[in-house]
This record gives structure tokens, C-alpha cells and sequence, in this order.
């Protein structure tokens, strides 16, 4: 039991290294440095932020953890998604029979990033090394040729000797990208993630891509809050499935098995372990999530959610030409504009469109008016359907003959 005396003398140390960190922040030059021209001032004081408080937690004993996200992939070649992050091995067995330990939102933002890290990647019986970007994140395209299928992906992390000592703490004082070398005493540490990747093969074929906020899990939020409540707050299990969703997405990969099923948000990164866990939960199958990062970008504070979408979609036409979409989404706010930009675009590549409608409060919460988006091109060749939820969207597909069977 730690004693008033310990508890005052811990208080004491902890104001002390805020102290020491306040100062480290202070010293900085947030000047732009060689090959940081282009970088945004917001970028620069995150990173300076993550620098010290990541020397923080090396002197702690935290080290480099893989996260390993789920890819997909297509003849010749995989997207590798992931990260690394600061983290220390804690074993938890939770006592038999014991529910699951409750866990806040929050905690998945109360992370430093690895920058410039080296990460070997493992699929298929192939080895490739890769470099994690400012914000600890891989998103790279490697040249693997597999069979189209499950593949599992493993990335670890670590050093197999450890630097000197003099090093390490010149790297730590230097760390202004948020990245790290890992301490002496842990440098022969690794750390694997693994994940599922879809190999998509050659042939025509239909694929699943669907919105998350107010089409698979119920928000009721205002979108300024969406982001902030869902993933600082509530508690994981208290998120509610949009009512027949899983079914639907279920009745998709039954009659089409092997098909890529894709969940595009602009949800930060921080959360997919969360939602990964929620999709399983509420019977969703497992598909990669393209989602995006959290904080200040390269060119300023805030991300563009709308322009993630359009350009994911945009790339997903192009790396897949082989698989014609069904796209699901909500009509709260850009859905069904983006779905009718993209249908303009590329029709080959549209097999039909289904738009959850949220219900007047809903809609009130989510647009700031309790009037829908306009959820149908007047000029529209491809099934575009509406409903209340997923049995609605369900029903009306069987009827256009979107899906074979009930």
C-alpha cells in the first residue's frame, strides 16, 4: 500500500519532470530544418511534443511496438498498413470467467509514435524492410506476388544489438520527429503485430464499401463531437450496431465469398483497434479500414475528411480496376455526394449504392438541419437505394436484383 509520505514525494517527482519537459519544449528551434521547408508549424511543435515526451517514456522503460493493421492487396502486389508505437509489455490475465476489462477512447490517443523506424514486414514467405513516416505510420505498396486469398501480415520491431550508450541519449535530446531509439537495456527487444490482408485476384468481381459513423454504428452526435465523444469517452462496448447492418454485410459475403469488404472513414488511426474490436463484436465481417491520422498535418491543423474519402475511393478504382464497388453510407452529410462524384467518374466501377436514411433528429444532429441530403442522381443508370437501416437497404437490393437470395 503506497503511504501518504511515497504518494506526496510522487507529486513531487511528476511536477518536476513536467518542469524539465516545459523547459526541453522551450529550447527547441521550430525553424524548419533540412528537408522540413514544406513542413506545416503545426506539424513542427507536434513533433517537438511527442520528442520529449517520448524521452519521457524510453527513461521509463516503454520501447517500439508494431501495429499491424488489416490490407489488401492485388496480382504482384500488397498495401501494407500499420504502425509503431511507444508501449511497455504489461501481461494482463484477467481472472477466469471475468468480463472484459472496461476500456475508454481515450486511452487509444495517449500515444507517441516511432518516426524513421525500421520495420520488417513478413507475408507469404517474403521479407521486405520498411520505414515508418513522421506520424509512426506504413502505408506502403511492396512488390509480393500471392495467390488471391487471406494472408497473414507480420511486422516487427527492434534492434538486434544494442547502440552505445552515448548515442542513445544524443538521439533522445535530438528526437524533434517523434521518433526514438530504443534504450540500452531494451535494444535487443522485439515486438511483432500481425494482421489479416485480402489478396484480390485478377478476375471481374463485386466488392463491398461501406461508411462507419451512422451507417454501421449509431452515432446521435453532433459531427463536431462525433470524433471527440466516440473516441475519448465512451466506453467500447456501449457502442450500438445499426439495426440489420451486419446482416446485410453478412448476406454480401455469403453470396460472394472472397470479396473485399472495405470500411472507409475519416476516423483517426488511433481508434481502429477499437473499432476493429466493435465490427467483430457486432457480427461485421473483418475488412480493412482506411481511416486517417490524428492532429496537425504537413500543410496545416486540421485534415480534410471529405477529401480522404474522395481520394481513397479514387485509389481504390485504380489499384482494383477488376472489382465493381457496392457502396453503403448514410445521408447525414457528404456520402451521397462523394458516391455521386465517384459514380460520374468511373460508372464501371459502381454496381449499386445504398443510403442509410437517419431520422429527423438525427439528421438535425449530423447536419445541423433536420432535412436529408439529396440521396439519388436524377440521371442515374446504377441501383440506388434507401431505408431506415440495413434491412430496408436489404430488401430493396433483393428486389433490383443487387442480391441473389433472402
Amino acid at each position: 500500500m503506497i503511504t501518504p509520505d511515497e504518494r506526496r514525494a510522487r507529486r513531487v517527482q511528476l511536477r518536476q519532470q513536467a518542469r524539465r519537459n516545459y523547459e526541453q519544449l522551450r529550447e527547441v528551434d521550430l525553424q524548419s530544418r533540412p528537408g522540413e521547408h514544406s513542413l506545416h508549424r503545426a506539424a513542427r511543435i507536434e513533433n517537438a511534443l511527442k520528442g520529449v515526451v517520448g524521452a519521457g517514456l524510453r527513461r521509463r522503460g516503454y520501447h517500439a511496438h508494431a501495429l499491424a493493421f488489416p490490407g489488401y492487396g492485388g496480382p504482384g502486389w500488397v498495401r501494407v498498413l500499420g504502425r509503431v508505437l511507444l508501449g511497455r509489455d504489461e501481461p494482463v490475465t484477467p481472472a477466469p470467467g471475468a468480463p472484459p476489462a472496461s476500456v475508454r477512447g481515450w486511452r487509444n490517443f495517449l500515444t507517441v509514435p516511432v518516426a524513421g523506424h525500421e520495420v520488417t514486414v513478413r507475408i507469404g514467405g517474403h521479407e521486405r524492410v520498411l520505414t515508418t513516416d513522421r506520424g509512426g505510420y506504413l502505408d506502403q505498396v511492396i512488390d509480393v506476388d500471392l495467390p488471391p486469398g487471406e494472408h497473414e501480415l507480420t511486422l516487427t520491431v527492434g534492434l538486434d544489438a544494442a547502440p552505445a550508450e552515448e548515442e542513445v541519449v544524443e538521439s533522445v535530446q535530438d528526437d524533434t520527429e517523434g521518433g526514438a531509439d530504443l534504450a540500452p537495456e531494451l535494444a535487443a527487444a522485439r515486438h511483432t503485430g500481425t494482421a489479416r490482408v485480402i489478396v484480390v485476384g485478377p478476375e471481374p468481381q463485386l466488392g463491398l464499401l461501406s461508411d462507419i459513423d451512422d451507417t454501421v454504428v449509431v452515432t446521435r452526435l453532433p459531427r463536431p463531437l462525433i470524433a471527440a465523444w466516440n473516441s475519448f469517452v465512451i466506453d467500447e462496448r456501449a457502442r450500438v450496431p445499426v439495426n440489420g447492418m451486419a446482416e446485410l454485410y453478412q448476406q454480401f459475403v455469403e453470396e460472394n465469398p472472397g470479396s473485399p469488404v472495405v470500411y472507409l472513414s475519416t476516423g483517426a488511426w488511433n481508434a481502429a483497434p477499437t473499432l476493429a474490436r466493435f465490427l467483430s463484436r457486432s457480427g461485421y465481417p473483418e475488412g480493412p479500414l482506411l481511416l486517417t491520422d490524428w492532429g496537425p498535418t504537413n500543410t496545416g491543423w486540421f485534415r480534410d475528411g471529405s477529401a480522404h474519402k474522395r481520394g481513397s475511393l479514387a485509389r481504390l478504382a485504380q489499384e482494383l480496376p477488376q472489382v465493381t464497388w457496392l457502396l453503403v453510407g448514410d445521408d447525414g452529410q457528404h456520402d451521397p455526394v462523394l458516391y455521386a462524384e465517384f459514380l460520374a467518374a468511373a460508372p464501371e466501377r459502381v454496381a449499386a449504392v445504398g443510403i442509410r436514411r437517419l431520422t429527423p433528429a438525427e439528421q438535425l444532429l449530423a447536419g445541423g438541419h433536420p432535412l436529408a441530403s439529396p440521396s439519388t442522381p436524377d440521371d442515374s443508370d446504377v441501383c440506388w437505394v434507401s431505408g431506415d437501416n440495413g434491412y430496408e437497404l436489404m430488401h430493396r437490393w433483393y428486389r433490383a436484383g443487387v442480391l441473389r437470395r433472402g
